[in-house]
């Protein structure tokens, strides 16, 4: 990868030369996968409150095809102004939306290093989002140049961190130049305008997130189709092995960040996620759980409110007697909800099924199957209490946060009805060894994914929590 290249200057330009946490290799049909999700939040929040955003495009290597043309005349629709690099040959200067008032073409030359790059960047007031990508070259390909376009690969990073998206934008307008220094002092007057733009306004991002998920699912499917079509059975095999540790670590790295935004969206307990993974793994390692299960229980604790993604706000600041009948159905089906969007990934099987029995009781008068005693799956049990326990810990609505000792003695008063009396003697000792200062209460995992909290960790840490 070239010096110029806008990855490249972003990663100078960052704190430590630190990229996101999903930074990594990518096949094309993900990155396409990636970029529709981005494209379709515009396109959906054209009739609603949000203030249109400025769309930054670089086609690889010029490439438009009609498809894309077509849609980016319904984007402009919806966007204050669309700039787009292409090859001045690409065939879309002659297409309609080339023509739309709100639509500008850079058109790069064929020795620019931008011929290399696939970039979406969008800055809105309230939300920013970005996918950048540059292809591997000659060399880095290692002599196996793809012979379809599926299997083309893509140096890349997605990301919603607003200080990143402004600061490539700003990167990737200045290469403009010397094509077209009028456009590039509009689009820099237009990207500080909506950087300096009251923040009050804040969007909701955590249906992007979904369909991130939802779009990489349909782009492994297409993937394993077209190789069936294209390849003898030992080449797909081996083809669908990689692209499938390419995709899962992204697909779980999309269900994190939509966990984080539950977290983020509750004013009260920001940490819960992490806290209950953390408390869970204890609970699990004082039961000296095998290390495949201590993983799944971990993974199920970072997730364990991802049903909540799309709740309305009063969940998080009333308790459950608070609250209004749409509100209680998201906080009473939050572990089904879960499951039904963690079942967008296979590879997640093992983790959905402990989200989804996480409130299933002791007495057999739990959700959603009624399963009793040890009919229960353990890490179910385990994640149910830990839950309970640390909510208890932190306020809600008119209820004050308790101590470690007046949580757990909620705890006990349902032992035995709702709690596994053994998982609640478990937690007794962890809480009184705590408050006799002979251990500290953990307060995160012992192996937290990149993601979460954009923790400097290799991206392969985050695909190995796949594992079922």
């Amino acid at each position: 990868m070239q010096p110029e290249a806008t990855l490249n200057q972003l990663k100078a330009a960052l704190p430590n030369g630190q990229l996101p946490s999903s930074y990594g290799v990518y096949f094309k049909n993900t990155l396409v996968a990636l970029c529709h999700a981005l494209e379709d939040h515009i396109l959906e929040a054209q009739d609603a409150d949000e203030e249109k955003p400025l769309v930054l495009v670089t086609f690889q290597q010029g490439k438009w095809y009609l498809q894309e043309a077509e849609r980016y005349w319904d984007l402009a629709q919806a966007s204050e102004e669309v700039a787009i690099a292409a090859m001045g040959d690409s065939g879309f200067g002659e297409h309609r939306t080339s023509n739309l008032e709100n639509v500008s073409l850079v058109n790069i030359s064929p020795d620019d290093s931008l011929m290399q790059e696939w970039n979406l960047i969008i800055l809105a007031p309230g939300y920013a989002a970005m996918v950048l990508c540059h292809e591997l070259d000659e060399a880095e390909y290692r002599g196996s140049q793809p012979s379809t376009d599926i299997e083309r690969k893509f140096y890349g990073l997605w990301t919603f961190e607003q200080e990143q998206v402004e600061k490539a934008a700003e990167i990737l307008i200045d290469r403009w130049q010397p094509y077209d220094p009028a456009l590039v002092t509009r689009l820099h007057e237009q990207r500080q305008r909506i950087a300096q733009t009251d923040g009050t306004q804040t969007v909701d991002l955590s249906g992007v997130v979904s369909r991130i998920v939802n779009y990489l699912q349909s782009s492994q499917q297409q993937l394993v189709t077209v190789g069936r079509q294209t390849r003898d059975l030992w080449e797909l095999e081996g083809q669908a092995l990689r692209m499938n540790r390419n995709l899962a670590a992204n697909k779980l790295q999309a269900f994190l960040r939509m966990a984080q935004k539950v977290d983020e969206n509750d004013p009260t307990n920001k940490m819960a996620s992490i806290q209950v993974s953390a408390l869970s793994e204890t609970l699990g390692q004082v039961l000296d759980l095998p290390t495949l299960d201590l993983r799944r229980l971990r993974l199920a604790g970072l997730l364990f409110r991802v049903g909540l993604s799309e709740a309305p706000s009063e969940v998080f600041t009333h308790t459950w007697k608070q609250l209004d009948a749409m509100s209680e159905i998201f906080w009473r089906d939050r572990n089904l909800i879960g499951a039904q969007l963690l079942a967008a990934m296979p590879e997640l099987t093992p983790v959905g099924t402990i989200v989804r029995h996480q409130l299933e009781y002791w007495n057999g008068s739990g959700k959603p199957d009624g399963l009793k005693g040890e009919e229960i799956p353990l890490a179910s049990r385990i994640l149910g209490l830990t839950a309970y326990f640390q909510e208890l810990t932190e306020p809600r609505g008119h209820r004050p946060a308790l101590s470690l000792g007046e949580a757990l003695e909620e705890c006990v008063s349902l032992r035995g009805t709702w709690f596994d009396p053994a998982l609640v003697d478990a937690l007794s000792n962890v809480v009184r060894l705590t408050e006799m200062g002979l251990m500290q209460l953990p307060t995160r995992p012992s192996q937290q994914p990149a993601v979460w909290l954009e923790d400097a960790t290799a991206i392969s840490d985050a695909s190995s929590e796949v594992t079922p």
